[in-house]
């Protein structure tokens, strides 16, 4: 038997047990470590995701890392032992999109913690086409957080920041605190994260901001404008805070429905280059995990809060909570280094 937190239905939740897990061919059965939480999973269990997109009842975990525990007899490159991370978007291969290496748009939806048992449990199967190894020495706490990495990866690939750009990211979780240490990568003259709480200044700071400052206390003019927060009001701040000829980058996830107006003269009066980003594709993946394994990037310093499997009502109320420090919260599996 096997632990599982599994939302049953929108608004229903519970730690449940169920059966053990069996690879089939071309699977991998992982053990997770860690599993962090977000606030995509406090709209799964709401019911505010676009229903397209998920499948109840659904366990939930899409950002985790783990040990294998045992492959399919077809699968020769994975074995027991080995440390790992997989790809929550399970591309088909097939469709036109995924030949052009835009797995993230795959023409069937299929993903780890939407529409496939997640990782908030004992374990979790994982195709193996996703499945990455980590080397001996990365940290399970820095690899739980490859997912939102790669997803901010994506998106800052798609735009391409100049060397020298000055970056405003809006927006002080996850998305937001990821964005700001690896846009570091493209070289920028100058990182400010502007969120909604003043305790999150030193998670800022340790990410490698140059200053962080409340929302709606700064100005604009910024080459590159990263909106992170995930709501229709920010997306408006965004494009009123780039400057004429600025690039601003929409990577945060509203819920279905709410809509923001927005100038109709104002992106091209300003000349604007408006970019979205769903998800990632499997050569980001690859890129943070390359960059994980080299020790080049630690994303794991923003986590705030771990806490075991059984405590996930303190780990959801951490999570919502509107005040107060929070990077990101993890819960604590089989745990490790």
């Amino acid at each position: 038997m096997r632990r599982a937190l599994v939302v049953e239905r929108p608004g229903e939740i519970a730690l449940l047990e169920r059966a053990s897990l069996v690879p089939a061919a071309g699977e991998v059965l992982v053990r997770p470590a860690f599993c962090g939480l977000c606030a995509t999973d406090l709209e799964l269990l709401r019911g505010d995701i676009d229903p397209a997109y998920v499948r109840y009842p659904l366990t939930l975990g899409h950002e985790w890392s783990g040990t294998v525990v045992a492959a399919a007899d077809d699968v020769a490159a994975i074995a027991a032992g080995d440390r790992c991370v997989g790809e929550g978007i399970v591309p088909c291969g097939r469709c036109g999109s995924c030949r052009s290496g835009a797995t993230n748009v795959c023409e069937t939806y299929d993903e780890l913690g939407f529409t496939r048992e997640g990782g908030a449990g004992d374990e979790i199967l994982v195709p193996a086409a996703g499945v990455h190894r980590l080397d001996g020495g990365v940290s399970l706490v820095d690899a739980a957080l490859v997912e939102p990495s790669a997803v901010v990866v994506r998106g800052l690939e798609k735009v391409n920041p100049p060397i020298g750009s000055r970056v405003l990211v809006i927006g002080d979780g996850t998305i937001g605190l990821l964005s700001a240490l690896f846009v570091r990568l493209w070289s920028p003259a100058d990182v400010v994260v502007r969120g909604l709480r003043p305790e999150q200044a030193e998670l800022a700071a340790a990410v490698g901001a140059d200053r962080f400052e409340l929302d709606g206390a700064g100005a604009g003019g910024y080459d590159l404008v990263i909106e992170a927060a995930g709501t229709p009001e920010t997306a408006g701040a965004a494009v009123a805070s780039a400057r004429r000829g600025g690039l601003v980058l929409l990577l945060g996830l509203p819920p279905a429905g709410p809509t923001r107006e927005i100038p109709a003269d104002s992106p091209v009066n300003n000349d604007l280059s408006i970019v979205a980003s769903f998800g990632y594709t499997t050569a980001s993946w690859t890129r943070v995990v390359s960059l994980v394994n080299g020790g080049q990037v630690g994303p794991g310093v923003i986590v705030s809060h771990r806490f075991p499997l059984d405590s996930w009502e303190q780990a959801l109320a951490a999570l919502s909570r509107p005040d107060g420090a929070r990077g990101k919260v993890l819960l604590e599996i089989a745990g490790g280094d």
